[in-house]
């Protein structure tokens, strides 16, 4: 059939008889309700106890939990309240069938017609089979399934109802009045398929776990702001209006006082203090327990939407792989019949030029951080001389926030290059099926994104200000550029900052290209409409398919590009977290408007997705794990290394006035910043000046016999640094491990429901059988017999 707005694209409706759903419904093993559920809970209620229906009672005259939504709201999806069994024609009296154009729901007849389609031949040959070649040869232009309708109706829905499932996602789902709200999954399933169903749990469950990391880490932050000004740190620094500092640069920078940095050392108090290692812990703890409840909740999803017993079909081939390796065969264990094979030498070959392509992109990213270092050291002499005296003063201010930004710019361009050089990389492999490309693909994606987002933000932490020598003996790049050295008030302020500005900004980013490019080429589209001189009355008219092809199709990789987003999140939430506890608080804001955003993407931008089933979320729960263990370690360093907690705590017990006392207060730090100063004679810069500066280090002072080496404080901060890793690290993984050993990752509950049910269901069918079989003798006269013939 021509199209309504454009004659030159012809559509072909695929309509799919009641016989041929059932055919394919029996040898694709789909599983259809027959039977109402009677739940192995519910014989306990009979014998419950008075307390317990007290309980129950009072429960009920308990004001209704607002975040869930109405049942008169949701439609009875009878499904998920029926035992189920494989789809037999040959038992089909056993199934519920009420409706025949019902009893399949949408999605499982998308499916099974996309199941067809990918089955059927179109001309004679081994590989000329398939819808998926002819758009690949692109003698179609797109296959999908059309949406139930319209998103919107002129009643409302609380008095007319809903027009179909896409008008009811919309309005308890995708609208912006519905954030508070659970997410109607089943109906999520039921539209869209179990795999974009389990991604919407998943994104739920993860949002849902980041409330109490959220709290505590505004705990953390609020206790700094209630304890910055009675901090003694912060104290020393703002009351040291006679201690000179040595100049941070070489040419133009002045001689500063140390009660200059007062703000800055306040600042810094709000993400380094006492809760910041309990947070790290906390967070640590927190990630396990998030991935252990997951697969709690992954299990009780997966019997719920009936995919317990269910295993992927044997994939067709990639057809580029079929054309490579058409001249080698070998038979399949599976299939039995003889298929294209890669040979190990190639295989192995080609992965190692992907890994080299890898290493390679790698160092390109590398490279970009250097060059962002190097402009941070042009830029510190060039805004110490700055003509405006804002500037002048908050030099260091500017060169970080200034170096974020074009760091941020060099992530977002690079990140363009990565994908075409990821499809490139992925395609030289030849994976053999399309689930193999997309993990390799998302594999490289994951790594490239996480080493482009995450490397200048290693390189404050552990590097900036680690080697940049003394006054007197600076260290330079290419002999010409000072190394940058560490703020009075320390390098954590920095990290903060780098981790604030590009969490926001790219979180912002992501959601403009989320929803706002869709919208515009939406936009476009029908602005396109409109000029070939289509009235507002024919575009209402238009068919429901010809409404979808004006859409924007779902994303080439499916839901690719929204796993790795959250997944990196989850590495800025948690890897991180010890120098910016807000991370957690701000990836639940976030989470929040993006379950919308990709709910309101999902239902009115986007055509309508093909369904398919999945068990899990694949490889991403893989990398969600080793993000958590690197968080232990990476925070383990922060601590030590990044924050000044360990030199603090070894004042405090070895050299503060408490020593020896047994107890750390506020107090027990007093004269901690002096002790942390060294000091350094400024004639020996031969810049004119005359007198002592100090400067951050363990340093022994130019009187010394041994002047500008190191103390024995420093190697006891070394010494305690290295400590606390080792004991850190071995402490939470223990605790992790333990904790994943309690959780187990089934619910008691579930196994016995499922055990249950598996009994049930078979009793069952003898009786449905039993049953059957009488009423045929009956019907033909023959004599009735109670027992089973």
């Amino acid at each position: 059939q021509p199209a309504i707005t454009n004659s030159d694209i012809m559509f072909v409706k695929i309509h799919c008889p009641w016989e041929t759903l059932c055919k394919y419904a029996e040898r694709m093993n789909i599983r259809m309700p027959f039977r109402k559920k009677c739940y192995y809970t519910d014989w306990r209620s009979k014998t419950m106890g008075s307390l317990q229906r007290n309980m129950r009672e009072l429960k009920s005259w308990l004001p209704r939990n607002p975040m869930k939504l109405d049942k008169e709201a949701l439609p009875d999806l009878e499904e998920t309240d029926c035992y189920t069994a494989p789809f037999s024609r040959a038992r089909i009296h056993h199934f519920t069938i009420n409706n025949k154009d019902s009893f399949f729901s949408n999605s499982t007849r998308s499916r099974i017609v996309h199941h067809v389609l990918q089955r059927t031949k179109y001309e004679d040959g081994k590989s000329k089979m398939g819808i998926n070649r002819l758009l690949n040869n692109g003698t179609y232009e797109a296959a999908f399934p059309p949406h139930e309708g319209s998103h919107k109706s002129r009643h409302p829905i609380k008095t007319h109802g809903a027009q179909n499932h896409r008008h009811l996602l919309y309005e308890r789902w995708a609208r912006w009045g519905m954030w508070y709200k659970y997410q109607p999954l089943d109906l999520i399933r039921r539209y869209f398929g179990e795999k974009i169903g389990l991604y919407f749990a998943w994104l739920g469950w993860y949002t849902g776990m980041l409330i109490p990391a959220a709290l505590v880490g505004l705990f953390v932050f609020l206790y700094g702001l209630f304890t910055m000004d009675s901090s003694q740190v912060s104290k020393e620094i703002c009351e040291a209006n006679e201690t000179i500092m040595c100049p941070m640069c070489e040419r133009n920078c002045t001689l500063q006082k140390l009660n200059e940095s007062c703000i800055y050392a306040k600042v810094t108090h709000l993400f380094d203090n006492g809760g910041t290692v309990f947070f790290a812990i906390f967070m640590a703890i927190w990630a396990t327990v998030f991935l252990e409840f997951w697969k709690r909740r992954r299990a009780v999803l997966t019997y719920d939407w009936d995919l317990i017993d269910w295993e992927d079909e044997e994939e067709e081939l990639r057809p580029q792989f079929e054309a490579k390796y058409s001249q080698v065969e070998r038979v399949n264990p599976i299939t039995g019949k003889p298929e294209p094979f890669q040979p190990f030498p190639d295989k192995l070959s080609r992965l190692m030029v992907s890994v080299s392509g890898i290493f390679f992109m790698i160092s390109l990213v590398l490279t970009a951080v250097f060059a962002v270092v190097v402009y941070r050291l042009v830029a510190m002499e060039q805004f110490a001389s700055f003509k405006w005296y804002f500037i002048k003063k908050y030099w260091q201010f500017a060169t970080s926030g200034t170096g974020v930004c074009i760091n941020f710019m060099i992530i977002m361009s690079l990140n363009v290059v990565y994908e075409k050089v990821a499809y490139l990389l992925t395609d030289l492999e030849h994976p053999r099926t399309e689930s193999e490309w997309e993990n390799s693909f998302a594999l490289k994606m994951f790594l490239f994104q996480f080493v482009n987002l995450n490397s200048s933000i290693f390189y404050i932490a552990f590097f900036l200000g680690r080697f940049a020598g003394r006054p007197g003996k600076y260290n330079k790049l290419f002999n010409r550029w000072r190394l940058e050295e560490c703020h009075p008030s320390g390098c954590l302020i920095d990290l903060c900052l780098q981790m604030g500005v590009i969490m926001v900004l790219k979180q912002m980013w992501n959601n403009f290209m989320e929803l706002g490019y869709p919208l515009l080429q939406n936009w476009w589209s029908r602005r396109k409409m409109k000029r070939r001189g289509q009235s507002m009355e024919n575009k209402i008219s238009l068919p429901q398919w010809e409404k979808d092809w004006n859409l924007q199709p779902m994303n080439l990789h499916g839901l690719m590009d929204e796993y790795l987003e959250m997944v990196l999140q989850f590495g800025f939430t948690t890897i991180f977290v010890a120098a910016f506890p807000l991370a957690p608080l701000l990836a639940l804001l976030n989470n929040i408007i993006e379950i919308r955003l990709d709910a309101y993407k999902f239902v009115t931008q986007w055509r309508r997705p093909m369904p398919a089933r999945a068990t899990d979320i694949g490889i991403w729960y893989g990398i969600l794990e080793g993000i958590g263990v690197l968080a232990v370690i990476t925070n383990a360093f922060v601590i030590a290394i990044t924050s000044d907690y360990i030199p603090r705590f070894v004042y405090a017990y070895k050299y503060g006035p408490c020593t020896d006392q047994g107890y750390r207060q506020e107090k027990c730090l007093k004269g901690y910043v002096n002790s942390s100063l060294s000091v350094f004679d400024l004639s020996e810069l031969g810049m004119g000046y005359s007198g002592y500066c100090r400067y951050r280090d363990y340093r022994a002072p130019p009187w010394s016999s041994t002047p500008y080496e190191f103390t024995l404080q420093f190697w006891h901060v070394l010494a305690a640094r290295l400590a606390f890793i080792i004991v850190f690290e071995h402490l939470v993984f223990g605790i992790k491990s333990f904790i994943a050993y309690l959780i187990p990752d089934m619910p008691k509950d579930l196994c016995d429901r499922m055990r249950r049910e598996k009994y049930l269901v078979q009793e069952m069918m003898y009786e449905a059988e039993l049953e059957h079989l009488q009423r045929e003798r009956k019907k033909n006269g023959k004599q009735y017999h109670h027992e089973w013939p």
